[in-house]
């Protein structure tokens, strides 16, 4: 049983489910995670008690789109074990064309005490590798 408060998922809807399951399958691959359930509109990964699903939006909702400075979500940050492992996950987004945000201040971005890479998926959604010094 999990422990009483950890987050047990976390649902995304998409403007493009193929588009956004290839590029979330690779993130959450490097990270652990491993295709739990899929069905038509839908996709999950899971690594231990934890997943993340992937939905496509209907068609009726997909407008304005997603945009973090709006009231929502912000950003999703997952634990990457260690500085390399940020190192190395930021050259990987690099060789796929994925923009890094913050440039100028990566990898220490997050302030204090974080060693971080900031991007986004398909739909601009901010995604941070973080590591806690």
């Amino acid at each position: 049983m999990p422990d009483r408060g950890t987050l047990s998922h976390i649902e995304l809807y998409v403007s493009n489910l193929e588009r956004s399951a290839k590029f979330w399958e690779w993130l959450l691959g490097e990270l652990g995670y491993v295709r739990y359930q899929e069905w038509d509109g839908g996709v999950s990964y899971r690594l231990g008690a934890m997943y993340l699903v992937l939905v496509q939006v209907d068609d009726e909702f997909a407008t304005p789109g997603y945009h973090r400075k709006r009231v929502g979500l912000n950003h999703v940050a997952f634990h990457a074990g260690s500085r390399e492992a940020v190192d190395a996950l930021t050259a990987q987004l690099i060789e796929r064309g994925i923009t890094i945000l913050y440039p100028d201040r990566h990898p220490n971005a997050g302030g204090g005490d974080s060693y971080a890479v900031f991007f986004e998926d398909p739909d601009r959604i901010k995604v941070e590798l973080t590591v806690t010094t």
